[in-house]
């Protein structure tokens, strides 16, 4: 079952602890490598097999996915190291990784309460709830290449300000991105904190308060599963009002099949068009007013 929800990056566990219930610092291992492999573009899994295995390095999202998991683990060790949240450096450092590469991939297994942590590795972790995974991987949320190609463009923004005569290109890669695609981007994480806002308004003014709405609409929309407060990861969302359950569960239903395909499917012009083909080959197949009627046997 763990296997099954680790390649996934579901995160669904048969015990109420997830995995903190095994504390086992070897299986907890073995979650962590394919969490990471589950994250990963599976493109380059195919090159890898084939024993390309330098295509993981010289892949720019890779290496931001990388640097980002590993950045945010010494953080996180950092900060907990200083308040002493566990006894054992070997301790902390195990729980930083497991949770930061679990929020990451967007899988949501748990080790360690980290609702309970200081306020800034909270902030971080919800903030990384939103980046999810690699382009092509199991993971949900807004896919690392995203993130990149955003903070690329708002560099070359930057740049464009202070010298405005410069013409300035956007790669990833060695390969330019057409102004088409970063456009898509755009919109995508326009929708991506429209549906966010508007579900957090909609849950919150159901009673539920902030931390625990708007914790709940990332985790949903994003696919993680824990959230903070009356969701985090040692708590559960059958306490919440049946509407705001039936928001949560758009959330995540939109989330997993990415915003896009859910708004296109929500927008008359597309039913529309879907009409016309069923209705062309009605005409086709309805008799002719002239024609007479068939004999019958």
């Amino acid at each position: 079952c763990h296997s099954f929800a680790t390649l996934a990056t579901g995160g669904f566990s048969t015990h109420t602890a997830s995995v903190g219930h095994f504390d086992s610092v070897y299986i907890e291992t073995v979650i962590i490598i394919f969490m990471f492999l589950a994250g990963t573009n599976f493109s380059l899994h195919h090159l890898g097999i084939k024993g390309k295995l330098s295509v993981y390095w010289r892949n720019e999202e890779f290496r931001f996915y990388l640097t980002l998991c590993t950045l945010a683990t010494l953080f996180i060790v950092a900060v907990n190291s200083y308040h002493q949240v566990y006894a054992t450096f070997g301790q902390t450092l195990r729980t930083a990784v497991f949770q930061v590469i679990s929020v990451v991939t967007t899988t949501g297994f748990g080790t360690a309460d980290f609702d309970q942590w200081p306020p800034a590795l909270k902030i971080l972790l919800v903030s990384l709830m939103f980046v999810g995974g690699c382009a092509g991987s199991t993971g949900g949320g807004i896919k690392m290449v995203r993130i990149l190609l955003f903070f690329k463009f708002a560099r070359l923004q930057l740049r464009n300000l202070v010298h405005p005569r410069t013409i300035g290109t956007l790669k990833f890669g060695k390969v330019k991105v057409p102004q088409e695609v970063m456009v898509a981007i755009l919109g995508f994480l326009a929708l991506h904190i429209g549906v966010f806002l508007f579900a957090s308004l909609v849950v919150t003014a159901l009673g539920v308060d902030i931390v625990t709405g708007t914790t709940a609409v990332i985790a949903t929309l994003n696919n993680i599963g824990p959230g903070l407060n009356l969701v985090g990861p040692a708590q559960h969302f059958g306490h919440l009002p049946p509407l705001a359950k039936g928001v949560l569960s758009f959330c995540m239903l939109a989330g997993r099949l990415e915003l896009y395909t859910v708004a296109v499917l929500l927008t008359p012009d597309f039913w529309q068009m879907a009409r016309k083909p069923v209705w062309r080959w009605q005409m086709a197949k309805a008799p002719s007013p002239s024609s007479s009627t068939p004999y019958r046997l």
